[in-house]
């Protein structure tokens, strides 16, 4: 019976050790490791982890924790070694801070800028209903001398197929299919040419139009309005401009009320250079 009670005691001291060091959940305040005296604590973990590109915050846990550890262990280390700490310490620590807290509040500025409600707003004021963009379809002769393009505007003139004067005439790589340019829109043709074509109506030619390419003849095939992308397509695109345009207002905001005075007009900026800390 004694030999009884003593392993009942040991199985119940076990059980309140165990107990006990099962309650001890990790806290900020945890210590990892110590070095020569320096507690290094998890929140020392947790902000190097805040701060890693996202493409490390995706391995594995343990590799990771095992990971920062060393890495704190290494730079304790290291910065503990240094006998005299450089001068400009003080002034680079109070930029990190200023670094770190101004990041910290443009994050929560982008972050409040996106809605549902704001990105459907955005979309409708950039992309109004039927205002979608217009595209052209054209054909061109592309000659070097004005004399040859109106000697073939002439032919034109009295019923030449134009697809065939652009195989047998045009200097330009589209002659071969007979000058045709497929379709394009706003903005990527020179602006002579542009222009010309946005005064044209479907099955009329025009010419000749000169750019630094030579001499064209002209022929608008069609245009058409093409629909505007939709929400999901430009997604991306609005939720920069949206969290842009908070991030500019809210320091227009705070600059209003702010007291600033800048008294470096008369530093020479060379200081950059020759000034040393």
């Amino acid at each position: 019976m004694a030999k009884l009670n003593k392993i009942f005691q040991s199985i119940a001291l076990i059980l309140f050790f165990s107990t006990g060091l099962a309650a001890q959940e990790p806290k900020l305040t945890t210590v990892v490791a110590t070095v020569n005296g320096t507690e290094l604590t998890l929140a020392h973990v947790l902000d190097i982890k805040r701060q890693l590109p996202d493409q490390y915050k995706n391995l594995e846990d343990s590799v990771l924790f095992n990971g920062i550890i060393e890495q704190l262990v290494q730079q304790q280390l290291l910065a503990s070694s240094i006998e005299t700490p450089p001068s400009w310490l003080p002034t680079a620590m109070e930029n990190q801070e200023r670094n770190l807290l101004s990041t910290t509040v443009i994050e929560a500025v982008r972050a409040d800028a996106l809605s549902e409600a704001a990105l459907q707003s955005a979309y409708d004021a950039k992309f109004p209903a039927g205002a979608g963009e217009e595209e052209y379809q054209a054909a061109h002769i592309l000659l070097e001398t004005e004399d040859k393009a109106r000697e073939l505007l002439k032919l034109l003139d009295e019923g030449a197929d134009f697809a065939t004067l652009a195989q047998e005439h045009s200097t330009g790589p589209s002659g071969p299919r007979g000058g045709d340019l497929g379709w394009f829109g706003k903005g990527q043709m020179v602006p002579p040419f542009e222009n010309a074509v946005l005064n044209m109506e479907p099955g009329n030619y025009a010419g000749p139009v000169q750019t630094q390419f030579g001499y064209h003849l002209i022929l608008l095939r069609d245009r058409r309005v093409m629909a505007p992308p939709s929400l999901e397509e430009v997604r991306g695109e609005l939720e920069v401009e949206l969290q842009n345009a908070a991030v500019e207002a809210h320091l227009r905001s705070l600059m209003d009320g702010a007291d600033v005075t800048l008294s470096s007009d008369g530093i020479d900026p060379s200081v950059l250079s020759t000034l040393d800390q």
